[in-house]
């Protein structure tokens, strides 16, 4: 692990590492039983999963309160809460059993910095608990841009920040567009990099006004009828 977290340039003290290899092996026992993701080899895993994770912090330093929407196979969440102990993470997914998961691992590890929040977008962002309490939020989600905005900008404070984790798709991107106007955010910052010999991007989208409170409108609409 320490030689592919090199070829990156990413660094972890020895707790952060001893960390990172008990999720591993706890990764893979989890995703052999619930299906977690579709990548088995160790080597992808740390790749693909672990350092795609935690490549946001070479752009963006996290503070405050953070949520990772649709965090299904747990990620970006657990990666950045492991090397970011000083922020609140909030792991969100529809699916009970993938959070179920999370709370197990969490305990095992000590991980006193997250906690799981199990619903659908649509009716969680209309809760006051969470709607606009958040710093930033972040996702790996494969919702299509204007659905994902749509589930992702109402948890935000005014000026917080979301980091979408994108293939570096730039039609995908105009297809926000309207979204972004709609949801009163803009994108700030497009940050590119390469794994696995495959282009990535970092979304970083500011958000500059309140959300109406129209959004995000009802259960599968924005799937459905994205903006």
């Amino acid at each position: 692990m320490k030689e592919l977290l090199k070829k990156y340039d990413i660094e972890l003290s020895e707790l952060e590492l001893e960390k990172f290899e008990k999720f591993l092996e706890i990764f893979k026992e989890k995703n052999s039983q619930i299906n977690l993701s579709a990548i088995r080899e160790d080597k992808a895993i740390i790749e693909k999963h672990f350092i795609d994770s935690v490549m946001l912090n070479i752009f963006l330093e996290l503070e405050g309160k953070v949520a990772d929407m649709g965090t299904g196979g747990w990620f970006p969440g657990i990666p950045l809460a492991i090397i970011s102990t000083e922020v609140d993470f909030t792991l969100i997914d529809s699916v009970w059993k993938k959070l179920k998961a999370i709370d197990e691992f969490v305990e095992t590890l000590k991980l006193n910095n997250v906690t799981t929040l199990n619903g659908r977008a649509e009716e969680i962002w209309q809760n006051i608990e969470y709607r606009e309490q958040f710093d930033y939020v972040v996702s790996r989600a494969t919702a299509n841009f204007p659905t994902l905005l749509e589930y992702t900008i109402p948890l935000l404070k005014v000026w917080g920040i979301f980091a979408a984790y994108k293939m570096g798709d730039k039609e995908e991107l105009k297809s926000g567009k309207r979204a972004l106007m709609r949801l009163w955010a803009k994108i700030k910052k497009v940050k590119n990099y390469t794994l696995v010999d495959q282009k990535r991007t970092i979304v970083l989208i500011e958000k500059i006004k309140e959300t109406n409170e129209k959004y995000p409108r009802n259960v599968g609409v924005p799937l459905t009828k994205p903006l």
